[in-house]
């Protein structure tokens, strides 16, 4: 996998690729050819914060880590004089990875009913196949059950979607006993698929300040997250 500068950074104990999409989507798509299991991780501020204790095992072979956000960016600059290669954003970059990997996905995450809202968008933009959903609440309650439906779905690939650090620690726990090959952390995007969430205006992406449009749209859950945490991170980064 190629990208401008050292293909692994070092920040705050977490290894974090340093790569584009292209090559990113490639390389994933080589280890699902040759039934190796990935997990897929997108590491933002919340990330480091939420996901502190659990660094060891996220160092472990197989965990791919891919820096999201300005924050990840910034901290970069200032701490390691390393400019990430792009900023892989999952909202972003999942839809065009799953349309290219051709491969049947099973969703989990959200309230009853947003995976299978998710999984109508997906397949009318994207034309991705997916085989089975689960919500992120009740529908979790058996582990064992959630791990037979998907292995019996024929997915090849697994998106959790259900925040930090609760994905993060269903995909640790549960990893062994999965058929699927690639397992992805993905954050708030069945929500945003689903229309629960709007997303900021592409102008405002492009700024890098879509943190800021959340932060307006749910000032009193983001508020901690984009004020105390981000010194919490920096202190992180700094390990």
């Amino acid at each position: 996998m190629s990208g401008a500068g050292p293909r692994h950074l070092n920040l705050g104990g977490f290894p974090l690729l340093s790569t584009r999409s292209a090559p990113l989507i490639a390389h994933l798509a080589r280890r699902l050819e040759r039934g190796r299991q990935t997990v897929l991780l997108f590491a933002n501020t919340n990330f480091f914060v939420q996901c502190a204790a659990l660094r060891a095992q996220l160092r472990k072979p197989g965990v791919r880590l891919v820096n999201d956000g300005i924050g990840l960016a910034i901290a970069a600059r200032l701490i390691k004089g390393h400019r990430f290669a792009e900023n892989l954003n999952g909202t972003d970059f999942l839809p065009p990875l799953l349309a290219q990997l051709d491969a049947p996905a099973f969703l989990i995450g959200g309230r009853p009913g947003i995976a299978d809202r998710a999984a109508a968008t997906l397949a009318r933009t994207h034309q991705v196949r997916v085989v089975g959903t689960r919500d992120g609440y009740g529908g979790l309650d058996d582990p064992g059950a959630v791990i037979r439906a998907i292995d019996d779905s024929g997915a090849a690939v697994v998106v959790v979607a259900l925040g930090n650090p609760l994905q993060e620690r269903w995909i640790l726990a549960h990893r062994p006993q999965l058929g699927p090959r690639l397992v992805i952390g993905a954050g708030a995007l069945l929500d945003f698929l689903a229309g629960e969430v709007v997303r900021a205006p592409p102008w405002v992406r492009a700024l890098r300040l879509e943190w800021l449009f959340r932060l307006a749209q749910e000032p009193r859950r983001l508020l901690r997250r984009y004020t105390l945490d981000i010194l919490t991170f920096l202190r992180l980064c700094r390990e």
